[in-house]
């Protein structure tokens, strides 16, 4: 049967490359009207996708919640889906698409895109990888190199994220073949945040830690369906402490940071816990090597 199979193929080969018209075999005739088709078809592609990007957007933010992000997500889908209908339409207006002019036009496109096109092709099949694998979609806070924010697009060739900065991005796929993908939320709403303290050694560790406990049950922000835990760490120069919590969006990391620190700060000064005086970065001396602060 394999044998067969590849009798066939090498057959169609030959019949193609022995076919002195090809050209005009392979491409219809460019009438007006085909061209005029062809550009109201690009349009309406173009206007479908820019409507369903509206209203997915629209949408989203006007409906619960925990349907925001699922409503966002499907945005890829839908323009991958009406990218694929154009391309169909476009080929079946202006190419013959017979077995034997299928295969010569596959492989001289694939010979094209190769050499010209390499990493925009490239981009666009980790695009599409990326959709089943998902490691980012619209919506997550994601990091990739120095660069941090949501997904807000989901393009063919790339992404944009916008930063804290309200700076947007533009990421291209085949990032994900050599890069780290951070993603703080994957797909659902809340994302943990670390909030770290400093202080002194003899620091009465037992009341920063129900100072940061109280502060983080008591702010409007917090998920308190998960859990919220404060982790010590002793450094050379003083003891660190990391809240992490969850806001119950994560588009509100930021803010809910802020609201942490100032009411552990007021609580702070309540109880007379002042921070570090020492800087972190000029660590205590290192006496048993001699060194000096």
């Amino acid at each position: 049967m394999i044998a067969r199979l590849s009798g066939e193929t090498l057959s169609l080969l030959a019949q193609v490359e022995s076919s002195p018209n090809l050209s005009e075999e392979l491409l219809t005739d460019f009438t007006m009207p085909k061209i005029l088709r062809s550009l109201l078809a690009v349009a309406i592609a173009y206007g479908s996708t820019y409507l369903v990007e509206k209203l997915t957007t629209w949408s989203s933010e006007r409906v619960a919640r925990r349907f925001r992000l699922l409503i966002k997500q499907s945005v890829p889908f839908w323009k991958g889906l009406i990218l694929i209908l154009v391309i169909a339409y476009l080929l079946r207006l202006f190419f013959n698409l017979s077995e034997a002019n299928l295969i010569a036009l596959t492989g001289t496109i694939a010979v094209a895109l190769g050499f010209a096109f390499k990493d925009y092709v490239s981009s666009i099949i980790a695009g599409i990888i990326a959709l089943f694998e998902a490691p980012y979609r619209v919506g997550d806070r994601i990091q990739i190199q120095e660069h941090y924010g949501e997904v807000v697009s989901y393009g063919l060739r790339g992404i944009q994220i916008q930063t804290p900065d309200d700076n947007t991005v533009t990421i291209p796929h085949n990032k994900t073949w050599t890069e780290a993908v951070s993603n703080s939320n994957g797909g659902q709403l809340e994302a943990q945040v670390a909030t770290d303290f400093y202080f002194d050694h003899d620091v009465d560790d037992e009341r920063v830690i129900q100072i940061l406990y109280q502060a983080a049950y008591s702010s409007k922000y917090t998920q308190l369906k998960l859990p919220i835990v404060v982790i010590m760490e002793e450094e050379r120069w003083g003891t660190k402490f990391k809240l992490r919590s969850y806001p119950m969006d994560a588009r509100d990391e930021f803010m809910y940071k802020t609201e942490l620190i100032r009411r552990a700060k007021r609580a702070f000064a309540r109880y007379n816990l002042p921070y570090l005086k020492r800087s972190i970065h000029t660590p205590r001396a290192n006496t048993e090597f001699g060194e000096s602060d």
